[in-house]
């Protein structure tokens, strides 16, 4: 089945709260870019510590550099099962 972006968009990511959170996670990238320590193309991303859905902040200590695969892979068990 192909993925309705679109629908997606309209009933998720057009939502005011999930803009909120989209413009903190950019802000956060932009901080990290002027601090020199990502840059566009790198392979990194700019990892809430805490979670922004979970009352994360963009504030120095709540934020990290970590590789693209170790942020948007899925934490597994011993036995390599999703968690």
């Amino acid at each position: 089945m192909a993925r309705d972006y679109e629908k997606e968009y309209r009933e998720y990511h057009s939502k005011p709260e999930q803009k909120k959170n989209r413009a903190m996670r950019n802000a956060a990238r932009r901080e990290m870019e002027e601090e020199g320590r990502v840059r566009k193309g790198d392979g990194r991303d700019v990892d809430h510590k805490r979670a922004i859905r979970n009352g994360g902040t963009n504030a120095a200590s709540n934020l990290r550099v970590i590789s693209k695969s170790e942020n948007r892979g899925f934490k597994r068990d011993s036995k390599n099962r999703p968690i």
